[in-house]
């Protein structure tokens, strides 16, 4: 299918129009916690794998919210006289929401219930077929298609910190999703897009999850944006993949290796106002003979802290088959999937790549002298959201910036909440070969500590100052208490940095 062949969108310009929707897509219960209700665990759970079958068996019956799951999520026509008294059919029908196909009406875009931070009914428009399980191989020639909600989409909004701003940025808004949240708690909003289908479908969703309207502008990165405009929160799910050419305008950067993610990164400094945030998924090259660290960390911009996140790594072949699956490749002709499956491996080869990671890129623009640049790989289960945990994050790397060796000794602090100690060591044994410290909340860090770490962390209750427990730490064990006081600051620190310890 080629742009030509996909669906004519509803009007962007009938916002009463989005608004009588909304009013009856809410009293017939088609939220997220409708469909929960309605769909069960199991079929809801599907859906995010693109399985609809399940949810289909679900809607049998002829309830107002069946009808609409059928219509708007599953892509079912329905009789008109049906949803006569659910929808306003003629307006719907008139702006472009609904088609008629004889005695039935079917939608023309994809209409996913969204559940917000704050309890919002929110609603995420996309193309037909879209909006349940990301792409599920939508197919080689869509190159205009506009996805819904997937789990890339959740993963940065659940990491974005939620304070109030003047002026939010969506770069590479595709369905709206980014902009909607940002709309809750920004003044101002822009959302950018190369492609122009995709900045319509944000300002459908926008308009029936009944938000602000956004700036919109069309150009990619930051070319759609004036010279003399910041932002005090940016915000990029972009076209990260790293692919021989640009087939998929949602998936596929156009330009060479992890040059588009390296651009984006290197040129949100100057647009971001002091404090202010920018979060973005992104891959990158594990190059030959460079360490990836090295390689994120000259990408971080002049005057501006940064916490890499790195979530996974896939050699080159399984990186290849990941995404030639997503564009549906594996279901063509053998010979045409070879030659793509060829085509990645030579790209790579030629770059020395030889695997591929993903992650997360956080920035915040600082006045220091010294800004922080930590990359670290963290491949296990976290919670989300994570947004306070990433502001914390830089409230801690401020306060560490603050608080030399001596400056923490003095210092009082408190054990973060859920904080578990494990101890490992042989059955029988009088002490244990390590001690562990596990979070149960955020990031859900694990961190080694010797005794004296274990020890401080489970008297601190921010009655004493770090040196005073030291002090008392080394009488009880019968160490020198100034060695102590020495060696110990450096495991503070780490701990602090971790978000074990919290300043009181």
């Amino acid at each position: 299918m080629s742009n030509a062949s996909l669906s004519p969108l509803p009007s962007a310009d009938r916002p009463d129009v989005a608004a009588r929707l909304r009013g009856a897509l809410l009293g017939a219960s088609f939220t997220a916690d409708g469909l929960l209700e309605l769909l069960g665990a199991p079929a809801y759970a599907a859906l995010s794998r693109s399985e609809t079958v399940p949810a289909l068996r679900a809607t049998r019956g002829d309830t107002p919210l069946e009808l609409l799951v059928r219509l708007f999520l599953l892509q079912q026509p329905v009789l008109h006289a049906r949803v006569d008294d659910v929808l306003p059919v003629d307006a719907c029908l008139e702006s472009g929401w609904l088609v008629r196909a004889g005695d039935e009406v079917a939608a023309t875009v994809d209409v996913r219930p969204y559940g917000g931070p704050g309890g919002e009914d929110w609603f995420i428009v996309s193309d037909l077929g879209c909006a349940v399980g990301g792409a599920g191989g939508i197919g080689s020639h869509a190159e205009g298609v506009v996805l819904g909600v997937g789990g890339a989409s959740t993963t940065l909004a659940g990491l974005t910190v939620r304070t109030p701003v003047s002026a939010a940025l969506d770069l590479g808004t595709g369905s709206g999703i980014q902009a909607l949240h940002a709309a809750a708690h920004a003044t101002r909003v822009t959302a950018t897009d190369v492609n122009p289908r995709a900045l319509h479908i944000t300002a459908l969703t926008l308009a029936l999850s009944g938000a602000p309207a956004a700036e919109l502008r069309e150009g990619s990165l930051y070319e759609p944006v004036h010279d003399d405009e910041t932002y005090d929160l940016v915000v990029s799910n972009p076209p990260f993949v790293i692919s021989p050419g640009a087939r998929l305008t949602y998936r596929d950067g156009g330009m060479g290796g992890d040059d588009l993610c390296r651009s984006l990164v290197q040129q949100t400094g100057e647009r971001l106002n002091e404090g202010g945030f920018a979060h973005f998924l992104a891959n990158w090259q594990h190059v030959e003979g460079e360490d990836w660290t090295d390689r994120l960390r000259s990408w971080v911009p002049r005057g501006c802290d940064a916490w890499i996140v790195q979530r996974e790594v896939q050699d080159i072949t399984q990186y290849a088959e990941l995404w030639l699956r997503d564009a549906g490749d594996h279901r063509g002709e053998p010979a045409e999937y070879q030659a793509r499956y060829d085509a990645w491996l030579d790209e790579f080869e030629a770059r020395k790549v030889r695997a591929v990671g993903f992650g997360w890129i956080t920035l915040r623009r600082t006045g220091a002298a010294e800004p922080s640049v930590i990359a670290e790989e963290w491949p296990h289960p976290i919670e989300q959201p994570l947004g306070e945990t990433v502001r914390a994050h830089f409230d801690r790397v401020d306060y560490l910036r603050a608080h030399d060796d001596a400056a923490l000794l003095e210092a009082h602090f408190t054990l973060a909440g859920e904080v578990v100690q494990e101890q490992v060591g042989l059955p029988g044994a009088e002490d244990p070969e390590h001690v562990v410290l596990r979070q149960n909340r955020g990031m859900r860090r694990a961190t080694r500590v010797d005794t004296v770490g274990a020890g401080f962390a489970g008297v601190c209750d921010g009655t004493m100052s770090a040196g005073r427990i030291l002090d008392a730490i080394a009488q009880l064990v019968g160490e020198d208490p100034v060695a102590l006081r020495d060696r110990t600051p450096a495991q503070i620190r780490l701990l602090v940095e971790q978000g074990f310890l919290e300043p009181a």
